[in-house]
């Protein structure tokens, strides 16, 4: 067997593996590792490689963001701005058709700007919101599905652990990359708003209706979340000036002046910090010695080689990695799917010409990425969102939330074929700020 054809083997394998539960670090760590020595013959280079392979995975300064974005994430969590955030958006949308749901999406994505995961995003949401949603009449079937979709903006919308991977395993700029990722983020949340009239206008949902309120009431609304706003700058500024620390510091100042942070709660949030970069950086690990596997087997160049002679537009190229990554997002979470197809699939990326510079490719690239990859956190049958909150609302059936949530999933969509057909969009606001 040649090493090309390990290589593509070893990609079915590794699923599989996948597929029966064994954790991605390991299965990339033993295909990786049990590649190479039948490519090479011989142990000793592994053995060689793992001496520097993890200083050198774990040095990079690009890494120490992620701790401080989770602990950032972990303080907001506890520090009640998701409350704030839901009062301030029912001031303003809550009185209309659906306004209340709607409201619970802007929620989620002022939360998502200072979270940056997913899971947390619906987690805190769906215990701030979901009891409302349910007492103001709004069937348990959209109630929990808004929240799943809404979920997904935590990491859609700056700061994004994931984005920050993509950029490291890329090798782009991390603030450029954000920045191309807020207008799609704007335009998540304005399609699932757009979506939730829908299904209660035209879908036969119903509602309590609530009171208009004042704009004196909502003045002091907007007052309440004034930190969000300073977080959010603060997290921008941490781009462009290195403020990551500080950015988790002014979180986590927040929660402790409005006593929610105390010594215990201060302990399981940096426990769970500690917890959820030690995976992350353990798949990095194993995704280290996966790649270097691949690097010998030539199976990313040999890829991008047989692309770059294909005679066919680009965007059907581009349509096909699209709807792959729509597939395993129904079997894998987001972070494992980034990590172990990015090395395959940008090379071939970067063969593709779509009339824009390299830098510019990359960051409209890995914003339809993220997108794609995001909605199988509401699709069956892992949709982890939809776990998530079917834990806040035990006696909704799963099937039923997995219903719900469809036509969030035909907005994403939309969405992707927006941004794909008019990269413009994205890449609006990194030529405006650079």
């Amino acid at each position: 067997m040649t090493p090309f054809e390990m290589g593509l083997l070893s990609l079915p394998v590794m699923l599989v593996l996948i597929l029966m539960r064994v954790p991605i670090m390991l299965a990339m760590f033993a295909v990786g590792v049990v590649g190479q020595v039948m490519i090479l013959g011989s142990w000793a280079p592994f053995m060689a490689q793992m001496k520097t392979i993890t200083y050198s995975t774990f040095s990079s300064y690009s890494l120490s963001v992620i701790p401080m974005f989770l602990l950032m994430g972990q303080f907001a969590s506890r520090g009640g701005l998701s409350r704030a955030l839901f009062q301030a958006a029912k001031a303003f949308v809550g009185h209309r058709r659906g306004g209340l749901a709607q409201a619970a999406i802007a929620a989620c994505g002022g939360f998502g700007a200072i979270c940056g995961s997913s899971l947390a995003t619906a987690a805190t949401m769906g215990q701030v919101a979901l009891p409302e949603l349910r007492n103001h009449g709004y069937s348990d079937r959209l109630s929990t599905a808004v929240l799943a979709a809404g979920g997904t903006l935590g990491v859609l919308i700056p700061p994004s652990v994931v984005l920050v991977i993509y950029a490291i395993l890329t090798e782009q700029n991390i603030a450029k990359l954000f920045m191309a990722a807020f207008i799609p983020g704007f335009l998540a949340i304005l399609g699932y708003m757009v979506t939730i009239g829908l299904m209660v206008n035209y879908g036969g949902e119903k509602e309590t209706p609530q009171p208009k309120t004042s704009w004196r009431e909502r003045g002091a609304a907007l007052i309440t979340i004034w930190p969000v706003k300073a977080i959010f700058l603060l997290v921008y500024g941490g781009n462009y000036m290195g403020w990551f620390s500080a950015t988790a510091g002014a979180t986590g100042l927040y929660a402790y002046l409005k006593g929610e942070l105390t010594w215990p709660a201060f302990q399981d949030a940096v426990l769970e910090t500690a917890s959820s970069t030690a995976m992350i950086f353990a798949i990095l690990l194993g995704a280290a010695l996966f790649n270097s596997f691949l690097a010998f087997s030539r199976v990313p160049f040999e890829a991008a080689a047989f692309v770059g002679a294909l005679d066919v537009n680009p965007y059907l190229i581009l349509t096909v990695i699209l709807v792959v990554y729509l597939i395993l997002g129904c079997f894998m979470d987001s972070l494992s799917m980034i990590i172990l197809t990015i090395p395959v699939f940008f090379p071939v990326f970067q063969t593709l010409d779509f009339g824009m510079g390299p830098e510019e490719a990359a960051l409209w690239f890995g914003v339809l990425v993220l997108i794609v990859v995001e909605v199988g956190l509401i699709t069956p049958p892992v949709g982890l969102n939809l776990f998530v909150i079917n834990k806040l609302a035990k006696d909704v059936p799963l099937a039923e939330s997995f219903r719900g949530v469809l036509p969030f999933v035909a907005s994403d969509l939309v969405r992707v074929v927006i941004l794909t057909a008019f990269p413009g969009i994205t890449l609006f606001a990194v030529h405006l700020l650079f």
